[in-house]
């Protein structure tokens, strides 16, 4: 019943195009597929930073002997309409205790309350921007509120809220409720720093900006989907020749891509966005030591 009102809902707000089709794609789709690689150590030894990626704009850093969290969503679908093509990279009852999670915005598939619910014993405090903190239920975590460029530290870890490019909202019709609740953020930790940039569109100032307050970033964390219907994304989603330059913009030391091949919600087919990826890192002369693109639960070390 649900699914078929967002149907209904989709039909009248954009008629038979963009919203019939993903919609359509993801009541049709078969069951998630297994995770074709599972971490054994969530801290490799020696290693100062590492993450993994357990899919969409979920990425589970570690920075020494804390974890970060980012937009967690462990469910089986976003929002019970976008459909997940690949399980969760981490079951939940196998994550670490984390220093703090981070959500960047309210969109189904990235505030999913069911996966708070999961990660509620994990955690202390959950970051957000502001807006957002009225719209969730209550947990036993302490959810922070953090505007632009302002700082929190929990567990030793510092977190800034940066500038993106985005829209507010979580319904698709509320926008104009809360026209500022998206960010990105910056974690550092022991002289190690990260950037998450959550849902962004392209935005060089803005990347430029966190550059000159975060000049020696080791990790970016970019998302490279979705590409199409490019007239409607470009509003609020990097493709991936932007990312790139997001990458370049923000000097961070290594890329890692996010938001790709996990859930139906575009235009795009699993394996457009990473092919795109690759061709533009050909044509810029790239390489994969500074662009890591992992599968679903695969992991990294950027900082042995």
């Amino acid at each position: 019943m649900m699914r078929f009102l967002v149907v209904l809902l989709s039909l009248a707000l954009g008629g038979c195009g963009f919203f019939w089709r993903v919609t359509a794609r993801s009541i049709t789709s078969p069951p998630p597929a297994p995770v074709a690689r599972r971490v054994a150590q969530l801290r490799p030894p020696g290693a100062r930073l590492s993450a993994v990626w357990v899919g969409h704009a979920t990425v589970l850093i570690q920075m020494d002997d804390v974890f970060v969290l980012t937009d967690p969503l462990l469910t089986r679908s976003a929002g019970l309409v976008s459909t997940r093509l690949v399980e969760p990279g981490l079951a939940p009852e196998h994550l670490p205790p984390l220093a703090l999670v981070a959500i960047s915005h309210m969109h189904f598939d990235h505030l999913s309350f069911d996966s708070l619910d999961e990660v509620e014993s994990k955690t202390r405090v959950v970051v957000v921007p502001p807006g957002v903190k009225a719209n969730m239920p209550r947990y036993d975590f302490e959810i922070r509120e953090l505007p632009t460029w302002r700082s929190f530290e929990a567990a030793g870890v510092r977190v800034t809220a940066v500038p993106v490019r985005h829209v507010g909202g979580r319904y698709g019709l509320d926008e104009g409720f809360e026209p500022a609740a998206f960010t990105g953020y910056v974690f550092e930790y022991h002289g190690l720093s990260v950037y998450f940039g959550g849902d962004t569109a392209y935005a060089p100032e803005l990347f430029a900006a966190t550059r000159r307050r975060f000049p020696t970033l080791d990790l970016a964390i970019l998302p490279i989907c979705p590409m199409a219907p490019r007239d409607f994304m470009e509003r609020t989603h990097v493709d991936p020749a932007e990312a790139l330059d997001a990458f370049q913009l923000l000097g961070a030391k290594h890329m890692l891509p996010m938001h790709f091949d996990t859930l139906i919600n575009s235009d795009d087919y699993p394996g457009q966005c990473t092919a795109s990826l690759r061709r533009q890192m050909a044509a810029r002369g790239m390489d994969a030591t500074a662009v890591h693109a992992l599968a679903v639960g695969e992991q990294r070390v950027f900082a042995p």
